[in-house]
């Protein structure tokens, strides 16, 4: 507990699965926690468990389109207005697009850029003054395995995480002495509603989740919980020189050269 006191931070994507265990993980290390997410009514569930789980916790939840910078640097600002500067970001928003290349429509690429990869760099623009000028902050990018693993049948998604990854290092690279850390967490599998859903939509949802599991080194999936607190090492003053870097989080899984 406490790993984040004092410490103001700000998550994208924070109404649901991996956004959504970030910041009550964050709260619960102490972190006054700002929860930017464009499903508002999803955002003040997120904070009211919060509140209900961890009593004292400072959070506020805003609705935010990370495609739109103006609309990422207003819940910086209502952030900073609530709690004070913003010390730690999380560019969780993402979507899954999942195309056949030569189908796939310009819409399909432009919506799947606008968010995975466009709003990191909202994200990391509307911070990165603030944190630049005090001279501190952790910036931590969850990219996906996807960004050095390809699946067939995802495209463009994997191009867009690579983008994360390439983000990640480069402004780790450009801020590293103003003493601003940027990361990336790269997960696999995780057991999150979108991953259900998936299983739920083929012929076969217990086969489907079977096969998923098999492919596992560990014969099991993450929990968001993981994700979760590897977001929090980052953040914390635990980590202080890792930078410009990404961690796995997959069991193993992109270690096993075939199954």
């Amino acid at each position: 507990m406490n790993r984040l006191a004092g410490k103001v931070a700000l998550v994208t994507g924070a109404g649901r699965g991996i956004g959504a265990a970030i910041a009550q993980a964050f709260a619960r290390e102490g972190a006054a926690t700002v929860l930017a997410e464009l499903d508002l009514d999803a955002a003040r569930e997120v904070a009211q468990r919060i509140e209900a789980q961890t009593p004292g916790a400072r959070v506020l939840a805003v609705r935010t389109d990370v495609t739109q910078s103006a609309s990422v640097c207003e819940a910086r600002d209502a952030g900073e207005r609530s709690f004070g500067p913003i010390d730690v970001l999380v560019n969780n928003a993402g979507i899954n697009v999942f195309c056949d290349p030569l189908t796939m429509t310009d819409d399909d690429w432009r919506r799947c850029f606008a968010v995975d990869l466009d709003g990191v760099w909202n994200g990391c623009r509307a911070v990165l003054p603030g944190m630049i000028e005090r001279g501190r902050g952790s910036i931590v990018n969850i990219a996906s395995t996807h960004a050095f693993q390809i699946i067939p049948g995802c495209f463009p998604y994997p191009v867009a995480k690579h983008g994360v990854l390439g983000l990640t290092r480069a402004l780790g690279i450009e801020y590293a002495g103003k003493q601003v850390r940027v990361n990336a967490i790269a997960p696999g599998y995780v057991e999150t509603q979108l991953t259900h859903d998936w299983w739920n939509g083929q012929p076969d949802p217990a086969a489907a989740r079977q096969a998923t599991l098999d492919l596992q080194p560990m014969k099991r999936i993450a929990q968001p919980d993981e994700i979760a607190m590897t977001a929090v090492f980052l953040a914390s003053d635990e980590a202080p020189f890792i930078n410009a870097t990404c961690i796995t989080v997959d069991g193993g899984r992109s270690a096993l050269y075939h199954d």
